[in-house]
């Protein structure tokens, strides 16, 4: 039995008088997975997910959090949800504990759960020693993990993070990415937009690719990966001198070879672990000695250049890290 979706897009359309920022974007979350939403700057992914959260109404199409639908039934859509945006929303004059109280009250909850659920979740996201500090005492890594313990304070099942990690430093983002894979592995649902192209490759279950307010690709990371060209098989010699020879014998099983002599490596196309199985076995039968015999698949960054024309880091230029006082569009956020 195929598990629930958590989220759903149908033909979502936002129009901003002229401009058109979303143009039927459609997508399915299945309960407890990720879904990576990758796009250029400007693509439309931020609005997507401020349809998605009712901070913005579609100006057609319909969307639903698990179950209810976002324009019909928005106060049952964010009792179910936690957002954590582009930027850390704490309030920087509270410390992290009185953050964590302050949100757990407005949910309307008990006292007593709201103490117990703050005191867990400082421990979780490592902000035990912090609690009673002030938030603009914080780091970056740590002001972002308190915005997203702040998200979970109802334990939502479902959460939307518009680019959590940006602005952290490589050390913070890898610690963030293991509390996410916690909160998956416990049945909380994410939809994540990202920058970086290795967070989606390390998070997500599937990924959508958004250009100019429409999907253009869908898949998991691997089916986009393939589809946009084909793996190579690299061979690495251990002596140079066996290069040509060894040139020679891949020849024989492929068409077409690249030689890198300085490298002392072999490169041809192959079309999956059946063919480096093969030519495995072909070298195990010679006197060639190998360095390393490898399959190398497209990165997503060719599936990004592939699909958009331009590379991710192209499409990064003048965006800011932490500014995001408006959407894809231009809208301003309240």
């Amino acid at each position: 039995m195929s598990p629930r979706a958590a989220i759903e897009a149908e033909n979502l359309v936002k129009h901003f008088g002229e401009t058109v920022a979303v143009d039927g974007v459609s997508f399915s979350v299945p309960e407890g997975t990720v879904l990576g939403m990758l796009g250029p700057n400007g693509a439309g992914k931020t609005t997507t997910v401020r349809m998605m959260t009712t901070l913005t109404e579609p100006t057609a199409g319909t969307a639903r959090v698990a179950g209810h639908d976002v324009v019909r039934e928005p106060a049952a859509v964010r009792r179910a949800m936690g957002l954590t945006g582009q930027a850390a929303t704490v309030d920087e004059l509270l410390t992290g504990r009185e953050n964590l109280r302050l949100i757990g009250s407005l949910y309307g909850l008990s006292p007593a759960y709201v103490k117990r659920a703050s005191e867990e979740l400082l421990g979780r996201f490592s902000l035990a020693d912090a609690g009673d500090r002030i938030a603009k005492t914080y780091s970056g890594g740590m002001r972002r993990r308190l915005d997203l313990a702040v998200s979970l304070i109802a334990r939502p099942p479902v959460l939307f993070l518009d680019e959590p990690t940006t602005g952290l430093d490589p050390r913070s983002r890898v610690e963030l990415w293991d509390v996410l894979r916690g909160l998956v592995r416990e049945g909380t649902t994410l939809l994540l937009t990202t920058q970086y192209l290795e967070e989606a490759d390390q998070l997500a279950d599937r990924i959508v690719v958004i250009d100019r307010g429409t999907v253009i690709a869908e898949g998991t990371p691997l089916e986009l990966k393939d589809a946009s060209g084909a793996a190579a098989l690299v061979i690495t010699v251990s002596r140079a001198g066996d290069l040509p020879i060894a040139e020679r014998m891949l020849r024989e099983h492929v068409s077409e070879v690249h030689v890198d002599e300085g490298a002392r490596q072999l490169t041809a196309p192959a079309n999956g672990l059946g063919d480096m199985t093969r030519i495995a076995g072909v070298f195990a039968h010679s006197e060639i000695e190998l360095d390393d015999l490898g399959l190398k698949r497209p990165s997503l960054d060719d599936v990004f250049l592939h699909l958009t024309g331009h590379r991710a880091e192209d499409a990064q230029d003048g965006e800011s890290s932490d500014d995001t006082s408006t959407t894809d569009a231009g809208e301003k956020v309240p």
